[in-house]
């Protein structure tokens, strides 16, 4: 037996102590082999503190009723905003009034236990993400969906979903990753008086009708997507089982994919995806994340940051070139240097700070801690690879006006516990991007009160106040550029986030890897894969 086959006999029979030493190979023909320097902490994105490596797995593990269709472009496939397709849904007829929508479910689609998906299970998923609080209440709330009775069952295959406003957001809502069908029959035989809806159930299996079901979930080292050759939402996958390694180091997930030991490297950094882009082995593609930033979070908890001047202060300090050649490689847009406060509505867009030491000693000259302060910067290990780098360039760069940081480096899989749902550290370098291509979407999660992506704390009653009127907001509608400009106004005043650069998501492969896809959601979409 020689080396691969040894590896690809260890892959399938699961004994995964070996194949965390040995590294992970690239297996037969069905069996493709991805490596990710995330940890995947749950197989359910609704429950609460689920991070977004997480998120892959609702992609490939559960159908949406929608999904957004893709576009073909100098970019390779990515995900298209402005199409949307149905994946359990056959047909969907939204009322003039836009206060309602009936879906047609296909009437053959079957979840992997091989049991009909029925609108009795839409209404049970549905009415489980506007009850479970958090991450899930939240996203379909923007899609004006709150309670339980907005969810109709018509007959078996068809349900009602109605809104008491009408909203741009609410129907692209239904193809996001968190809109997921489970079958409710299998998850309620879980639920107990403490936990209502089965989450501790759904965090260590899958209960979808998604493309593949989770064969076996190893957590900190790999996850076996195994294929549902009764997938209805769309092509059944070329690959059978689709092996997600989890390796931190890039340097050995680089390595590998060199060798052939591994199909995919995924979501790889500025630096390797310059030189990769040169190698005859490899082939890469890189998309610009669309609605995203990576930024430094100011937590306006933390008294010295409860001073905006104190906040604007460490904006003129960032050392934002330095950071966007060495942390992002030049890979992505710049989010800095603007000439002006912006006079568009387009979003993201760079802010007028740039590095001027002079200005940050200036202003916090005129605050209560003009002889400085010290402050951790909190880094996911997960992605340290810019952002390590970023916090020990802006260490460097505060500590020049009297701020001393410490770096605290937090692990992956307890990050999003931690940074977002505790909202714990004064100041950390992050990065969020949403879902829906709309500034007052992103605005709504990062800007506003109590909301999951608002490490800073940020309360604003005028920015609320806009965010509030602007999302349900046609974008035609001639107040809608007008209040959006005002809100990028008072982020740049206020300055609770401070905007690094846009990322590109970038993968290197093997030459022999076609049907890749870059979707919004960041996550690995085993789907389309296939070895030629």
């Amino acid at each position: 037996m020689d080396r691969r086959t040894f590896l690809n006999a260890v892959v399938v029979s699961g004994a995964a102590g070996l194949l965390d030493v040995r590294g992970g190979a690239a297996a037969e023909d069905d069996t493709i082999v991805i490596a990710i320097g995330d940890t995947i902490n749950s197989l359910d994105i609704q429950r609460s503190g689920s991070n977004r490596p997480a998120y892959q797995v609702a992609i490939n593990a559960y159908d949406r009723l929608l999904a957004q269709g893709t576009v073909d472009d100098i970019y390779g496939t990515h995900s298209d905003y402005a199409k949307l397709r149905g994946e359990l849904a056959e047909s969907w007829d939204v009322a003039p009034d836009g206060l309602s929508v009936v879906f047609k479910l296909k009437p053959d689609a079957v979840f992997t236990d091989g049991t009909p998906v029925t609108a009795d299970d839409v209404k049970w998923s549905f009415d489980r993400a506007v009850s479970i609080g958090g991450f899930p209440t939240q996203q379909f709330g923007i899609g004006k969906m709150t309670k339980p009775e907005q969810f109709s069952v018509i007959d078996p295959h068809t349900i009602k979903v109605t809104f008491p406003v009408g909203s741009k957001l609410s129907l692209p809502d239904f193809a996001v990753p968190l809109a997921i069908i489970y079958n409710s029959k299998v998850v309620k035989a879980h639920v107990t008086a403490a936990d209502p809806w089965g989450a501790e159930y759904t965090h260590r299996n899958t209960a979808g009708s998604g493309a593949f079901h989770v064969e076996r979930w190893d957590p900190g080292q790999q996850l076996v997507y195994i294929r549902n050759d009764h997938w209805k939402g769309g092509s059944v996958p070329a690959i059978r089982r689709a092996i997600i390694r989890e390796i931190p180091s890039k340097s050995t997930r680089r390595a590998l994919v060199e060798r052939g030991d591994i199909h995919i490297d995924f979501d790889i950094g500025g630096k390797d995806a310059q030189e990769l882009k040169a190698s005859p082995k490899l082939k890469v593609a890189s998309w610009p994340i669309v609605n995203v930033e990576n930024v430094i979070s100011l937590n306006v908890t933390f008294p010295p940051f409860q001073d905006r001047k104190v906040r604007q202060a460490v904006a003129w300090a960032v050392p934002y070139q330095q950071i966007f050649e060495q942390a992002a490689f030049g890979q992505g847009k710049a989010m800095f240097g603007a000439p002006g406060v912006p006079d568009s509505a387009v979003w993201p867009a760079a802010f007028p700070y740039k590095t001027d030491l002079d200005k940050a000693k200036a202003l916090l000259a005129e605050t209560a801690y003009k002889d400085g302060f010290t402050v951790p910067i909190s880094i996911d290990l997960s992605t340290a690879e810019w952002s390590e780098p970023s916090a020990l360039l802006v260490q460097e760069s505060l500590g020049k006006i009297g701020i001393t940081c410490t770096i605290d480096r937090i692990p992956g899989a307890n990050w999003r516990t931690l940074a977002l749902v505790q909202k714990k550290f004064p100041m950390i370098i992050d990065g969020f991007g949403g879902w829906l291509d709309t500034p007052d979407y992103y605005f709504f999660y990062t800007y506003t009160k109590g909301t999951l992506f608002n490490p800073a704390q940020y309360d604003n009653p005028e920015m609320a106040a806009l965010v509030a009127k602007t999302m349900p907001m046609a974008l035609n509608d001639p107040a809608y550029a007008p209040a959006v400009k005002r809100m990028i106004a008072i982020a740049i005043e206020d300055v609770p986030r401070i905007p690094l650069w846009q990322p590109a998501l970038s993968s290197a492969m093997a030459k022999k890897v076609s049907g890749y896809e870059s979707w919004f959601h960041r996550g690995v979409d085993a789907r389309t894969l296939k070895l030629t």
